[in-house]
């Protein structure tokens, strides 16, 4: 256990919050009030995303794609004729 003074804690924020991770750090007020400094626990994986429900076959969702592409490249050709 650490016990910081708020003067302390501010000049040594970096300190203060490293050592957070491994033990019970406080940071104490001239008035006497002390504050305890914890790390935030992590919910999850920060890359869990929410699916979508959908009756989409893998076959549909990759026609769609095809689709996609190869309308982008008849406007990519269109633009090209036009330029010149």
């Amino acid at each position: 256990m650490k016990v910081y003074t708020y003067s302390q804690a501010r000049q040594n924020l970096s300190e203060v919050l490293n050592r957070a991770r491994s033990e019970d750090v406080f940071v104490r007020r001239r008035g006497g009030e002390v504050f305890r400094i914890e790390p935030k626990k992590q919910e999850g994986s920060p890359l869990e995303v929410p699916g979508v429900k959908t009756k989409a076959r893998t076959a549909d969702i990759l026609k769609a794609l095809r689709e996609v592409r190869a309308r982008q490249g008849e406007r990519l050709t269109a633009r090209r004729r036009s330029r010149g």
